[in-house]
Protein backbone atom coordinates (compact mmCIF):
# COMPACT_ATOMS: atom_id res chain seq x y z
CA UNK A 1 0.00 0.00 0.00
CA UNK A 2 1.36 3.33 -1.18
CA UNK A 3 1.79 6.05 1.97
CA UNK A 4 0.01 8.87 1.39
CA UNK A 5 1.40 12.36 2.34
CA UNK A 6 0.58 15.98 1.64
CA UNK A 7 1.44 17.47 -1.14
CA UNK A 8 2.48 21.10 0.43
CA UNK A 9 3.83 22.07 3.49
CA UNK A 10 1.78 24.97 5.66
CA UNK A 11 4.24 27.73 6.57
CA UNK A 12 3.08 29.91 9.53
CA UNK A 13 0.79 33.27 8.66
CA UNK A 14 0.27 32.64 5.02
CA UNK A 15 4.22 32.39 3.84
CA UNK A 16 4.91 30.31 0.64
CA UNK A 17 8.58 29.39 1.38
CA UNK A 18 11.41 29.77 4.36
CA UNK A 19 14.94 31.22 3.78
CA UNK A 20 17.70 30.75 6.31
CA UNK A 21 20.85 33.03 5.63
CA UNK A 22 24.36 31.09 7.53
CA UNK A 23 27.76 31.64 7.36
CA UNK A 24 30.59 29.10 8.53
CA UNK A 25 33.59 29.54 10.39
CA UNK A 26 33.66 32.80 12.93
CA UNK A 27 35.41 34.88 10.06
CA UNK A 28 35.84 38.64 10.63
CA UNK A 29 34.22 39.67 7.73
CA UNK A 30 31.26 38.13 8.85
CA UNK A 31 30.60 40.25 12.31
CA UNK A 32 32.58 43.45 10.13
CA UNK A 33 30.48 43.52 6.69
CA UNK A 34 27.78 40.97 7.18
CA UNK A 35 25.78 41.47 10.49
CA UNK A 36 25.97 45.34 10.06
CA UNK A 37 23.93 44.54 6.64
CA UNK A 38 21.44 41.94 8.57
CA UNK A 39 20.65 44.40 10.87
CA UNK A 40 20.25 47.61 8.56
CA UNK A 41 17.37 45.29 7.28
CA UNK A 42 16.33 43.74 10.77
CA UNK A 43 16.96 40.22 9.44
CA UNK A 44 18.39 37.60 11.51
CA UNK A 45 21.71 34.90 10.64
CA UNK A 46 22.82 31.73 11.32
CA UNK A 47 26.31 31.87 12.12
CA UNK A 48 28.46 28.46 12.85
CA UNK A 49 31.24 29.36 14.47
CA UNK A 50 34.70 27.63 15.35
CA UNK A 51 35.44 29.26 18.82
CA UNK A 52 39.19 30.09 18.17
CA UNK A 53 38.02 32.04 15.64
CA UNK A 54 36.54 34.54 17.43
CA UNK A 55 39.58 36.44 18.96
CA UNK A 56 39.51 40.11 18.56
CA UNK A 57 36.30 40.07 17.28
CA UNK A 58 34.60 38.47 20.57
CA UNK A 59 32.70 41.93 21.85
CA UNK A 60 31.23 41.66 18.12
CA UNK A 61 30.16 38.05 18.56
CA UNK A 62 28.68 39.06 21.93
CA UNK A 63 26.80 42.06 20.58
CA UNK A 64 25.46 39.59 17.17
CA UNK A 65 24.03 36.94 19.44
CA UNK A 66 22.16 39.65 22.07
CA UNK A 67 20.71 41.08 18.97
CA UNK A 68 19.29 38.06 18.20
CA UNK A 69 21.36 36.74 15.46
CA UNK A 70 22.06 32.31 15.87
CA UNK A 71 25.13 31.02 16.81
CA UNK A 72 25.68 27.16 16.14
CA UNK A 73 27.96 24.65 16.70
CA UNK A 74 31.05 24.34 14.14
CA UNK A 75 32.72 22.29 16.05
CA UNK A 76 35.79 22.26 18.43
CA UNK A 77 38.63 21.48 15.57
CA UNK A 78 37.24 21.88 12.08
CA UNK A 79 37.67 17.85 11.52
CA UNK A 80 37.61 17.28 7.59
CA UNK A 81 38.89 14.27 5.26
CA UNK A 82 42.81 14.31 5.72
CA UNK A 83 42.42 14.66 1.21
CA UNK A 84 42.61 18.51 2.18
CA UNK A 85 46.52 19.35 2.12
CA UNK A 86 45.67 21.60 4.63
CA UNK A 87 44.42 19.13 7.28
CA UNK A 88 46.24 18.16 10.05
CA UNK A 89 47.20 14.50 10.95
CA UNK A 90 45.65 14.88 14.07
CA UNK A 91 42.20 16.40 12.91
CA UNK A 92 41.59 14.24 10.06
CA UNK A 93 38.21 12.63 10.24
CA UNK A 94 39.83 8.87 9.20
CA UNK A 95 40.95 9.18 12.34
CA UNK A 96 38.25 10.12 14.30
CA UNK A 97 35.55 8.09 16.41
CA UNK A 98 32.33 8.74 17.22
CA UNK A 99 33.20 9.30 20.61
CA UNK A 100 35.66 11.77 19.93
CA UNK A 101 33.50 13.80 18.06
CA UNK A 102 30.75 13.77 20.71
CA UNK A 103 33.22 15.04 23.37
CA UNK A 104 34.63 17.88 20.95
CA UNK A 105 30.97 18.95 20.18
CA UNK A 106 30.19 19.03 23.44
CA UNK A 107 33.09 20.99 24.34
CA UNK A 108 32.53 23.34 21.43
CA UNK A 109 29.23 24.33 23.30
CA UNK A 110 30.49 24.68 26.30
CA UNK A 111 32.73 27.29 25.42
CA UNK A 112 30.05 29.20 23.15
CA UNK A 113 28.24 29.20 26.27
CA UNK A 114 30.79 30.97 28.37
CA UNK A 115 32.17 33.49 25.92
CA UNK A 116 28.63 34.14 24.65
CA UNK A 117 25.92 33.27 26.68
CA UNK A 118 24.60 31.30 24.46
CA UNK A 119 23.35 27.14 23.95
CA UNK A 120 23.81 26.23 20.36
CA UNK A 121 21.02 24.17 18.76
CA UNK A 122 21.84 23.44 15.70
CA UNK A 123 25.15 22.72 13.88
CA UNK A 124 27.10 22.95 10.61
CA UNK A 125 28.90 20.07 9.34
CA UNK A 126 32.56 20.52 8.81
CA UNK A 127 33.23 20.73 4.98
CA UNK A 128 29.56 19.19 4.92
CA UNK A 129 31.45 15.85 5.45
CA UNK A 130 29.22 13.98 8.04
CA UNK A 131 31.60 10.57 9.01
CA UNK A 132 34.39 9.25 10.71
CA UNK A 133 37.04 6.49 10.09
CA UNK A 134 37.40 4.37 6.84
CA UNK A 135 36.32 1.45 5.26
CA UNK A 136 34.68 -1.18 6.84
CA UNK A 137 35.30 0.95 10.04
CA UNK A 138 33.88 3.83 8.47
CA UNK A 139 30.52 5.23 10.91
CA UNK A 140 28.16 8.59 10.25
CA UNK A 141 27.99 11.01 12.81
CA UNK A 142 24.61 12.03 11.77
CA UNK A 143 22.23 10.39 14.58
CA UNK A 144 25.02 12.45 17.18
CA UNK A 145 24.14 15.31 15.79
CA UNK A 146 20.27 14.57 15.67
CA UNK A 147 20.97 13.71 19.50
CA UNK A 148 23.02 16.92 20.43
CA UNK A 149 21.70 19.92 18.06
CA UNK A 150 17.64 20.53 16.64
CA UNK A 151 19.13 20.95 13.32
CA UNK A 152 22.36 19.74 11.42
CA UNK A 153 22.99 21.53 8.17
CA UNK A 154 24.80 19.77 5.70
CA UNK A 155 27.19 21.89 3.07
CA UNK A 156 27.71 22.68 -0.80
CA UNK A 157 24.36 20.71 -1.09
CA UNK A 158 22.61 20.63 -4.61
CA UNK A 159 19.00 21.35 -3.68
CA UNK A 160 16.77 23.09 -1.28
CA UNK A 161 15.05 21.26 1.69
CA UNK A 162 11.36 19.89 1.07
CA UNK A 163 10.14 20.58 4.53
CA UNK A 164 7.85 17.43 3.82
CA UNK A 165 10.41 14.80 3.66
CA UNK A 166 13.89 16.68 4.98
CA UNK A 167 16.06 14.91 7.42
CA UNK A 168 16.51 18.08 9.91
CA UNK A 169 20.04 16.41 11.34
CA UNK A 170 21.44 16.73 7.23
CA UNK A 171 19.57 19.47 6.19
CA UNK A 172 20.60 20.54 2.64
CA UNK A 173 22.34 24.03 1.74
CA UNK A 174 23.26 25.98 -1.07
CA UNK A 175 26.85 27.73 -1.70
CA UNK A 176 26.12 31.28 -1.00
CA UNK A 177 30.00 32.41 -2.03
CA UNK A 178 31.04 34.07 -4.88
CA UNK A 179 27.31 34.11 -6.55
CA UNK A 180 25.84 37.29 -8.36
CA UNK A 181 22.49 38.62 -7.09
CA UNK A 182 20.76 37.19 -10.33
CA UNK A 183 21.89 33.83 -9.42
CA UNK A 184 20.30 33.97 -6.26
CA UNK A 185 17.62 35.08 -7.52
CA UNK A 186 17.24 32.34 -9.67
CA UNK A 187 17.60 29.91 -6.87
CA UNK A 188 15.41 31.59 -4.26
CA UNK A 189 12.45 32.24 -6.79
CA UNK A 190 12.62 28.35 -7.64
CA UNK A 191 12.56 27.47 -3.89
CA UNK A 192 9.48 29.78 -3.33
CA UNK A 193 7.80 28.59 -6.56
CA UNK A 194 8.18 24.69 -4.66
CA UNK A 195 7.38 25.41 -1.10
CA UNK A 196 10.44 24.55 0.60
CA UNK A 197 13.40 25.78 2.64
CA UNK A 198 16.40 27.52 0.98
CA UNK A 199 19.49 27.91 3.39
CA UNK A 200 22.63 29.39 1.78
CA UNK A 201 25.79 28.59 3.13
CA UNK A 202 28.84 31.11 2.87
CA UNK A 203 32.39 32.23 4.38
CA UNK A 204 33.75 35.86 3.87
CA UNK A 205 31.46 38.67 3.00
CA UNK A 206 32.81 41.40 0.99
CA UNK A 207 34.32 41.64 -2.27
CA UNK A 208 33.16 39.07 -4.21
CA UNK A 209 35.67 38.25 -6.26
CA UNK A 210 37.81 37.06 -3.38
CA UNK A 211 37.79 33.49 -2.69
CA UNK A 212 34.99 32.16 -0.42
CA UNK A 213 33.18 35.56 -0.31
CA UNK A 214 29.19 36.02 -0.29
CA UNK A 215 28.82 39.55 -1.98
CA UNK A 216 28.56 42.24 0.08
CA UNK A 217 26.17 44.11 -2.82
CA UNK A 218 24.35 40.62 -3.42
CA UNK A 219 23.56 40.00 0.35
CA UNK A 220 22.53 43.56 0.11
CA UNK A 221 20.23 43.42 -2.64
CA UNK A 222 18.58 39.77 -1.40
CA UNK A 223 17.59 41.81 1.90
CA UNK A 224 16.23 44.77 0.41
CA UNK A 225 14.25 42.21 -2.07
CA UNK A 226 13.38 40.68 0.81
CA UNK A 227 11.61 43.01 2.07
CA UNK A 228 9.47 43.70 -0.69
CA UNK A 229 8.54 39.83 -0.53
CA UNK A 230 6.12 39.15 2.45
CA UNK A 231 5.33 35.72 1.84
CA UNK A 232 9.08 34.72 2.19
CA UNK A 233 9.74 33.43 5.75
CA UNK A 234 13.36 34.53 6.55
CA UNK A 235 14.75 33.64 9.82
CA UNK A 236 17.53 31.43 11.51
CA UNK A 237 18.04 27.65 10.77
CA UNK A 238 17.19 26.78 14.33
CA UNK A 239 13.76 28.79 13.96
CA UNK A 240 12.67 27.22 10.40
CA UNK A 241 14.16 24.05 11.64
CA UNK A 242 11.55 23.60 15.12
CA UNK A 243 8.46 24.52 12.99
CA UNK A 244 9.11 21.78 10.38
CA UNK A 245 9.46 19.53 13.48
CA UNK A 246 6.55 20.95 14.73
CA UNK A 247 4.37 20.66 11.63
CA UNK A 248 5.46 17.00 9.85
CA UNK A 249 5.69 13.85 12.26
CA UNK A 250 7.60 11.54 10.12
CA UNK A 251 7.01 7.79 11.27
CA UNK A 252 9.67 5.62 12.11
CA UNK A 253 11.94 4.14 8.84
CA UNK A 254 10.72 1.18 9.06
CA UNK A 255 7.01 1.66 9.41
CA UNK A 256 7.52 2.87 5.81
CA UNK A 257 8.41 -0.18 4.12
CA UNK A 258 5.33 -1.69 2.72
Amino acid sequence: MKESRPRTFCWPEGKRAAVSLTWDDARPSQVDVGVPILDRFGIKGTFYVLPRNMGARLSKWRRAAANGHEIGNHSLNHPCTGNFDWQTQETMLERYTLARMERELRAANRLLRVALGVEPTSYAYCCGQNFVGRGTRLKSYVPLVAKLFTVGQAGFSETYANPLICDLAQVPSIKFDNKAYGELRETLDAAVADGCWLILMGHEVGDVRARQTTSASALRDLCSHFGRRPDIWVDTVTAVGRHVGATVRHPPAKARVR
